[in-house]
């Protein structure tokens, strides 16, 4: 089973580092947009703003592995096919897209508000209150929210195993579940356990040394 096991971490591993890239993308866009046209904002509207939320709200009431199902016409549509692990990035990257949007957006509202007044006195553009300053100082709790959105996202893919995601949590359903091979279920979860203390390790480092 080692070949099989390797072979499984890796598209663990593959599942998600790509879901937390593109999530972290779109969740960051979307809460850019939340903080520019928030109550206090820097560009205050009210109907955008609210939609976003709504949208937000939708999206992360949705059960991972209900959205996995009822999405596969979509996925099939992306990926051009429904299992597998590159199919599984589709649903992983829509399940956590709201949620790193959530994240981002409390890191951004923590920001002191001084500091932006300050930059807008300067004469600085939305752009730069965003991206220079913002963004710039909300960084270590952005890295902290990273580290648990790919936390959050490693369970996700292992449930993708139900649908024959690929991954550890596949693995473990067909060998581990189906065939009663408990080691497997072991050396499974056992590896996931790894990979949680090592995505939060190197998170915390990073916080330590941006902070």
């Amino acid at each position: 089973m080692g070949s099989e096991l390797l072979a499984a971490l890796w598209e663990t591993l593959y599942m998600v580092a790509v879901s937390t890239f593109f999530s972290g993308i779109f969740g960051s866009c979307v809460a850019v947009l939340m903080i520019m046209t928030g109550p206090a904002g820097l560009s205050p509207n009210r109907p955008v703003y609210r939609a976003l939320d709504a949208a937000v709200n939708l999206l992360r009431s949705f059960p991972f592995i209900i959205l996995l199902i009822a999405i596969i016409p979509l996925t099939r549509l992306i990926a051009g096919t429904s299992i597998g692990s590159t199919a599984s990035i589709v649903p992983l990257t829509i399940a956590a897209t709201p949620f790193v949007a959530r994240l981002m957006e409390g890191s951004l509202l923590e920001v002191d508000r001084g500091v932006v007044e300050a930059a807008k006195s300067f004469g600085a553009s939305t752009g730069q209150i965003i991206f220079g300053v913002m963004i710039k100082e909300a960084m270590p709790s952005i890295v902290l929210n990273w580290a648990v959105v790919a936390i959050n996202l490693l369970g996700y893919s292992a449930m993708a195993g139900v649908v024959g995601g690929g991954g550890l949590g596949d693995l473990a359903i067909k060998y581990g579940y189906n065939r009663f091979q408990t080691d497997v279920m072991i050396y499974s979860v056992a590896i996931l356990i790894v990979i949680v203390q090592v995505i939060q390790y190197i998170g915390n480092y990073i916080y330590e040394k941006i902070r």
